[in-house]
């Protein structure tokens, strides 16, 4: 697909990149996403990470302009009373000229199928597509594109690509579910919000205890092998070094999770797997396609996923199924290197910052340019918006930042982090 030079390689699958508001597809699409899904209304499945309908029109003249295709999740599992708006929202969809729709849900299939036949529709993971028959059924009702449940082992997956002539689309990086391919219903229990109506709290990210009933105010630590009490806690999926193999199966799409995470993240994830394409690309043309199984990713790569943080990371099912040392027991906090400290928001000799975390002179920062390349740089002195020298810069605030060596050739939306360990 696109290559951060504009140049397409039809033999790289796209690179499909999750956005939860409009300045998060502009980092996205900055970074050399090939596409974006997002959520808007009520039928998404991150209700807490939608767009507004104005929002949805101005980003997808925003990536068409720039090449960039937009998918929309609708993607609940839908109840009668959620039918009622459906046709509106699709009609709303369609004039807002969406390239896809990612629907999980038979009913809503059938909707969308019937009412704008025109917009294509990818198959949701949630609809657990875990076999050949099952994606030869999907084939059948008209879908274009199938979304493997994110259970499947490399094997499977090739045996399904032999079986369609659909596109599969294929998560390689982010959060993963405790419950099968993202259906669950301990939050509705717990919470009374239902995740599959785009609520989930989150619970398989607490901490647990026992209690016994005649001793209401003890709590017993619940413990797994002296490894903690966070028992349904699953480590981050990176599949980002068996992207030879995934490209060698026939994906055609390749899907990062995480429209809930911040502008940092998606602009980090996306560089570093834009750049991971581009350099197997790049190899490809050298060694030949048949090579393709033989070429690895350089160590910058395990650098670079170090500084951007995670719950730790798992091949899931890619070549067996997890074990024990694919959960996280001992806690759910991020471990980065590196915090996001600004966004480029106007270039010259001292560019205009939107501040991220606290900036002081002295502070080593690196400017994430396109590509994999780090430019590093030491904050000399800042300025407020309005030219009054300032000491220290806090989160929230606009600067005018100068460094050495200058960053004289920066371009807007660009990143700027610091280390933090």
């Amino acid at each position: 697909m696109t290559g951060i030079d504009g140049e397409k390689n039809p033999d790289l699958p796209e690179l499909l990149a999750p956005v939860g508001s409009l300045e998060k597809l502009k980092i996205a699409v900055h970074y050399g996403a090939d596409a974006v899904y997002l959520g808007s209304g009520q039928y998404s499945l991150r209700a807490h990470a939608v767009m507004g309908p104005d929002d949805v029109v101005a980003g997808v003249e925003y990536a068409h302009r720039h090449g960039v295709k937009v998918y929309v999740t609708v993607n609940i599992m839908a109840h009668n009373r959620d039918l009622i708006e459906l046709p509106a929202y699709l009609q709303f969809l369609r004039e807002a000229k969406v390239d896809g729709l990612i629907i999980g849900d038979p009913g809503v299939f059938a909707m969308a199928r019937r009412l704008v036949p025109e917009l294509p529709v990818h198959l949701s993971t949630q609809a657990n597509v875990t076999n050949r028959e099952s994606a030869l059924f999907w084939q059948s009702q008209g879908a274009e594109r199938l979304n493997l449940a994110r259970e499947l082992g490399l094997v499977e997956i090739e045996e399904i690509r032999q079986a369609v002539r659909l596109k599969l689309e294929l998560f390689v990086h982010g959060a993963l579910c405790i419950s099968y391919s993202g259906r669950c219903s301990l939050s509705l229990y717990m919470t009374g919000r239902d995740a599959n109506l785009g609520q989930c709290a989150h619970p398989c990210r607490y901490r647990y205890a026992l209690r016994e009933e005649k001793r209401p105010d003890q709590y017993f630590p619940v413990e797994e092998d002296e490894r903690g009490t966070y028992i349904f806690n699953s480590k981050d999926l990176c599949l980002l070094h068996h992207l030879p193999a995934l490209i060698k199966a026939g994906a055609d799409s390749l899907k990062i999770e995480g429209r809930m995470k911040s502008i940092y993240y998606v602009g980090a994830i996306v560089r570093l797997y834009r750049a991971a394409l581009d350099y197997i690309g790049a190899e490809m043309r050298r060694l030949g396609p048949e090579q393709l199984a033989k070429i690895n990713l350089p160590q910058a790569f395990d650098e670079e996923l170090q500084k951007i943080g995670s719950r730790g990371y798992t091949e899931n099912f890619f070549n067996q199924s997890p074990t024990e040392q694919d959960m996280l027991y001992d806690g759910i906090d991020y471990q980065p290197t590196h915090a996001p400290v600004g966004i480029v928001r106007e270039v010259g000799t001292a560019p205009l910052i939107e501040v991220r975390n606290a900036l002081d002179p002295g502070d080593t920062l690196e400017y994430l340019d396109q590509g994999l390349r780090n430019i590093e740089v030491q904050v000399t002195s800042m300025t407020n918006s309005a030219g009054a020298p300032i000491l220290r810069a806090n989160p929230n605030s606009m600067i005018r930042l100068y460094t050495e060596p200058a960053l004289a050739n920066v371009t807007l939306l660009s990143l700027l982090r610091k280390r933090v360990v």
